[in-house]
């Protein structure tokens, strides 16, 4: 799922693309992507464009008369901009937004819909969409500690939560995890001031970093963020299980459930105990590995 720095870097390449022009036209192209019927979403057309914002991980385009398209890629879907009088792709084209300098298409791969067009009317309606998490880039360590150790849960739900904090998920959460050399599992009550003043530190560091990263692979592909995904040569330990850890070499290890996984070096975060995987502990009952060096 595209998440602060992807949808940052989408932001602000649409807007410098469609600030001030008129959106002529929207097509949606599969019925279950617009989730909203009033305002119907023939009224924002003939609306000039105000600007555009991040919502969480929505892209928000800000039309005049207080109207607000809100666009959420989910998991799969994507932004591309084609040139004035393009053919969008087949069958992932999920809508089309045309402008006098070219066309905007949301696209998403795969069988399943899960990405989602909203048009609302007002500050208070596209509020209304925001979980609530706050901007890790944009709050202090006070405020940062108090949502953290708000309740008592893992790391990792804490980070990826949409009502505590805005922005992160499976991905680069295991990328600040890894920074702040901290257990996915360890409980948020159980952190000490330090530790909680490190996490906040890697959040922001990590965010700050594939941002710059992101904005620069863009102007690499002419101006426009070309691969969009979950999953970057040169991150630490998401995606990278098996892999040697860019720290201390040790293994990438991994936590399967439902359709993520986590992904954490043991040495650096866990005191070298690899964590129980249901994916395989279950089968290899006794034979699973309780620490790193049982792999080496």
């Amino acid at each position: 799922m595209p998440e602060l720095p992807d949808v940052t870097v989408y932001v602000e390449r649409l807007d410098a693309r469609v600030r001030g022009q008129v959106l002529q036209r929207v097509r949606v192209l599969n019925p279950f992507l617009l989730r909203t019927a009033v305002p119907p979403i023939t009224q924002a057309e003939g609306r000039r464009v105000l600007g555009v914002e991040r919502l969480g991980k929505r892209v928000v385009m800000a039309l005049e008369d207080g109207l607000f398209l809100v666009i959420h890629l989910m998991i799969a879907g994507r932004l591309r901009w084609l040139a004035a009088g393009a053919k969008p792709p087949g069958k992932i084209a999920l809508a089309t937004f045309e402008f006098e300098g070219g066309i905007l298409v949301l696209t998403e791969a795969g069988s399943k819909r899960r990405a989602s067009l909203h048009l609302v009317a007002g500050r208070d309606a596209l509020a209304a969409l925001d979980a609530g998490g706050m901007d890790v880039l944009a709050g202090d360590l006070a405020s940062f500690a108090d949502r953290l150790q708000r309740e008592n849960h893992t790391l990792k739900r804490s980070l990826t939560d949409p009502r505590l904090f805005s922005g992160i998920g499976n991905g680069y959460s295991d990328e600040i995890l890894h920074r702040a050399r901290l257990s996915p599992i360890l409980l948020t009550r159980a952190l000490s001031e330090q530790q909680v003043a490190a996490l906040f530190d890697a959040v922001r560091a990590v965010m700050n970093e594939w941002t710059e990263r992101l904005r620069a692979e863009a102007d690499k592909a002419g101006g426009w963020p070309g691969k969009v995904t979950a999953f970057h040569a040169g991150m630490a330990v998401h995606g990278k299980f098996g892999q040697p850890c860019p720290v201390c070499s040790a293994p990438v290890q991994r936590i399967v459930y439902a359709e993520n996984e986590t992904n954490y070096c043991a040495r650096c975060q866990t005191g070298g105990k690899v964590l129980a995987d249901r994916s395989l502990s279950r089968l290899l009952k006794a034979s699973w590995p309780r620490h790193i060096d049982d792999l080496e």
